[in-house]
């Protein structure tokens, strides 16, 4: 790969009429790239988990400037095999077990080829009919197969939308909720006086959202949980909270619940907590980014008991739902309020399909104007598996990480931290019954640094309640069960390196 040196020539040109779209040649190459993709599919347990590269690295690697005339895929494509390939950190290997999976499929790629070849920008009805209303199909597909009351779907008085990510879903509803208070308040100088409140397990970008909504810092109230209560959040804890906030003239806003928090997977108990919310006139909003995905089999929709009562839902297909990043989908009970929010009308956008008011803008739903036809990819993964595969898809992640769960616990010097609930499993090393928890830590950070490096597997950690925790998710699209007891092999053969090395 390399650039001209435009001192020697440049008045150098391209041969060949330039035509970046020409179909034919776009047959070729998007042949060509299907069979690189497909081989990488292939190969990725070839390939180390965890990145080795250094920070840097790419830059030496590659050209100070862009090329000046074109160069051949084929030869674009060994540079991904020589110098990207190395830099990645494989998401997709059925050996990567950090953080929470990104899941993908092949319905969801064929899906996201179709929404790119069209390359509809659907800001509103009239810019793409079809787009805006097959989302508005999909989001009453997947809100039914969620048993989501009607108060959450187009066919009933709500609807839903497809966001980016999890945060754009909080920052939307953050922003409908202020105003609507503000409203009644009648001065913006209440914004001062708003509060937010979650769990110190919630996602850190609610603090985020809040942040960029204008809640003041110091009115993110974020609630203590703890191990004896699973680290959910308590609503008499919360009552207390809020009660005092309102003694001393402050304004209860927003409550963020979860359904499967980022550490532990943790379930908040949804129905006392919007008794609460509703007492104090607080829109309340439910983070389902990775447990909601799960509700879609009847034995774990009782974490969603209580919804009825909430303002709002969102939850990721993406990690659980095999439709590849980024997809997130929102639901509300009020979609005026997002809209009286976020609706922008400028004169190049008025149509007649708007002013009726009989169609939906999507624009108006979210932060920025244009977006993809997102719904597509979730359109093919709905109707290419059907529910009962994406029931069967979830269980098999769950009986696995069930597995490694006994295996854990079938090792006296291991523990299990916190109970499993989905596809995440929380535990540590912990062979010493006399060893203080600092020193518990250390084991527990030299046996991850250990399975990490080893380039085999990948995992992350956490520390809730003071504990630090391994957090072994399964769930990528390509883990069978033979991986999940290969990295438990690796995992207890690195804790025996470690403890011998104590030993000596």
């Amino acid at each position: 790969m390399g650039s001209l040196d435009l001192s020697s020539d440049s008045s150098s040109s391209p041969q060949r009429e330039f035509k970046p779209l020409d179909p034919e040649e776009f047959r070729k190459q998007a042949h060509q790239m299907v069979d690189f993709i497909a081989d990488y599919y292939k190969k990725i347990e070839t390939y180390p988990v965890l990145s080795q590269v250094q920070p840097g690295y790419l830059r030496t690697l590659l050209p100070q400037t862009a090329p000046y005339l074109p160069e051949p895929l084929e030869t674009i494509l060994s540079d991904v095999t020589k110098n990207i390939i190395p830099g990645m950190t494989h998401w997709l290997s059925p050996n990567f077990f950090a953080f929470f999976p990104a899941t993908v499929s092949t319905a969801a790629f064929i899906g996201e080829m179709l929404c790119t070849s069209f390359n509809s920008v659907g800001f509103n009805w009239l810019a793409s009919p079809a787009a805006t209303e097959l989302e508005m199909i999909v989001m009453d597909w997947l809100a039914n197969m969620l048993k989501l009351p009607n108060s959450f779907m187009f066919s009933g008085t709500g609807g839903g939308v497809i966001q980016n990510t999890t945060s754009e879903a909080i920052l939307v509803t953050l922003i409908a909720a202020r105003d609507r208070v503000l409203a009644t308040n009648g001065n913006n100088q209440s914004i001062r006086k708003l509060v937010v409140y979650c769990s110190d397990q919630t996602h850190s970008t609610f603090t985020k959202a809040a942040k960029l909504a204008g809640i003041t810092p110091c009115n993110i109230k974020s609630i203590p949980t703890n191990l004896d209560a699973a680290f959910s959040l308590s609503p008499v804890l919360l009552r207390k909270v809020v009660e005092a906030d309102v003694a001393a003239g402050l304004i209860p806003l927003y409550l963020c619940a979860t359904v499967g928090t980022t550490s532990t997977t943790a379930v908040d108990p949804l129905e006392p907590l919007a008794d609460v919310a509703r007492e104090y006139g607080m829109w309340m909003h439910v983070d389902a980014a990775y447990g909601g995905s799960a509700c879609i089999c009847p034995e774990f929709r009782l974490y969603f008991n209580g919804i009825e009562g909430v303002d709002s839902l969102s939850l990721s297909p993406h990690k659980w739902l095999l439709s590849y990043l980024d997809c997130c989908c929102l639901w509300v009970k009020s979609p005026r309020l997002l809209v009286k929010a976020l609706s922008t009308n400028p004169e190049y956008l008025r149509n007649k399909a708007s002013e009726s008011e009989s169609v939906v803008d999507f624009k108006d739903w979210q932060v920025g104007t244009g977006r993809k036809f997102k719904s597509l990819r979730l359109w093919l993964v709905l109707r290419s598996y059907g529910v009962a595969n994406l029931q069967s898809h979830i269980r098999s992640d769950v009986r696995m990480a069930k597995a490694f769960e006994g295996l854990v616990k079938s090792d006296p010097r291991f523990e299990i931290v916190v109970p499993r609930r989905f596809g995440l499993v929380c535990f540590r090393l912990n062979p010493f019954s006399w060893a203080g928890s600092g020193y518990t830590e250390l084991l527990n950070r030299k046996l991850l640094e250990w399975v990490n490096s080893s380039g085999r597997v990948y995992m992350t950690h956490t520390i809730v309640g003071g504990i630090y925790i391994l957090r072994f998710a399964v769930g990528a699209t390509l883990t069978e069960d033979h991986h999940v007891a290969a990295a438990w092999k690796l995992i207890k053969e690195g804790a025996d390196t470690i403890l011998k090395g104590i030993h000596n």
